[in-house]
């Protein structure tokens, strides 16, 4: 199957609600990583958390499927026309032949977490009012969007760890090309909780700073929440020469550790290669890669070591992690949206926070924004366990 449109596109983050703010912070290069003020968590380290999420209510009919990560998902949903986009296509296509997948990692947990502090004193019991199915399970969030949606294709959620929200691409990719849906709503939700704060604090992969990818001093992660989604459909044959082509997907499992990656970056090289593969294309015709870039000691050498092998020292790259935040299952969705923003604006974005970068990784690293045309685009999402996936978006107007 050939490329794929973006025909709708939106993200919801640390750095705006809607693709005007996101934008807005993109070339401003500001970022939206604060002091840790989370709830109960006492923990010195910066968060990329959304304003107003506790405030959204969800419609009465969808009440069973209230919790943070789904008011995350409804305020994304509601930015950018983007609900009305799909409705237009579920009216085309049907209802049915619409599928939808998205990605997420720790999905309504932070449900489950609120829901122990009362549990019953003398049983032990969680409280009737507690509903995993509908909060807490990673399908909650699928569920809760093809409702709001009214849509009754497929289905999916994708729960690889950071490269869900990327691993869904290629999900609704080959059920597309498999004939059984007509176009897809793809993204990524991930919201934050106690599990992953102090998960990851007890790895000892949090960071005290605003997180430096790339930096000779890094020391961890900022994690951060996003709700991020894409309409994708067919090529029409009349199209704008700024639309947004999904052109290839590749997808790896290094499987060398369950929470480190691969220290030559082979699993990260074996899925950027893929996507070229897919695509039709050489190194040289990426114009910009967005780094999986945590600002972890062993991923950032790791990716490195693996752009280094691929694209040589050229090829410019920013992780945009250090303004938004590592989002964890919506990262790959993130990533997604800010190359489509790169592709539509002729922009490369700056990785923040960045201060001295780091001799022993040889990139063309981007601390300043770059303005210039942009034709091809690569986005890097790499989860725990080795699971990889690259993805290659390009501009309709560059003749590919």
């Amino acid at each position: 199957m050939n490329a794929l449109w973006l025909s709708h596109f939106t993200a919801t983050s640390a750095i705006g609600r809607g693709l005007q703010q996101t934008f807005a912070a993109l070339h401003q290069q500001r970022g939206g990583l604060v002091s840790c003020a989370f709830d109960t968590v006492d923990l010195p380290t910066f968060i990329g958390e959304v304003s107003g999420v506790d405030a959204v209510q969800l419609p009465s009919q969808l009440f069973a499927f209230d919790c943070r990560n789904n008011r995350l998902a409804l305020l994304g949903l509601q930015q950018d026309g983007f609900a009305d986009a799909v409705a237009a296509a579920s009216n085309k296509y049907g209802a049915q032949r619409v599928g939808v997948f998205i990605g997420t990692s720790t999905s309504g947990i932070l449900q489950t977490e609120l829901a122990y502090r009362r549990l019953d004193p003398a049983s032990g019991a969680l409280p009737a009012d507690f509903n995993y199915g509908t909060t807490h399970n990673t399908f909650s969030v699928a569920d809760f969007t093809r409702h709001y949606l009214g849509l009754n294709g497929p289905a999916v959620v994708v729960s690889s760890a950071c490269s869900s929200s990327a691993k869904v691409f290629a999900s609704a990719r080959r059920m597309m090309a498999a004939g059984l849906i007509d176009a897809a709503v793809v993204g990524g939700v991930d919201s934050l909780c106690l599990t992953t704060l102090y998960g990851f604090n007890s790895l000892g992969l949090i960071s005290t700073q605003a997180c430096r990818p790339f930096d000779t001093t890094r020391d961890g992660i900022s994690i951060g929440e996003a709700a991020a989604f894409a309409l994708l459909e067919r090529v029409p044959e009349q199209l704008d020469e700024n639309a947004v082509l999904l052109l290839g997907v590749g997808e790896s499992s290094d499987a060398h550790h369950m929470s480190s990656p691969h220290p030559e970056g082979l699993g990260a090289r074996m899925a950027m290669q893929d996507a070229l593969t897919m695509a039709c294309l050489d190194a040289a015709d990426i114009d910009y890669i967005n780094l999986h870039g945590t600002a972890t000691q062993s991923n950032d050498a790791a990716e490195s070591k693996a752009i280094s092998t691929l694209f040589g020292p050229n090829t410019a790259c920013s992780s945009t992690k250090g303004a938004t935040g590592h989002t964890l299952g919506a990262a790959g969705g993130m990533g997604a949206v800010i190359c489509a923003l790169a592709l539509r604006h002729g922009l490369l974005p700056a990785g923040l926070n960045t201060q001295q970068l780091d001799p022993a990784l040889p990139l063309n690293y981007l601390l300043q924004n770059r303005e210039q045309p942009v034709n091809r685009v690569l986005s890097n999402s790499f989860g725990f366990g080795g699971t990889n996936c690259s993805l290659i978006f390009g501009r309709a107007g560059s003749g590919v």
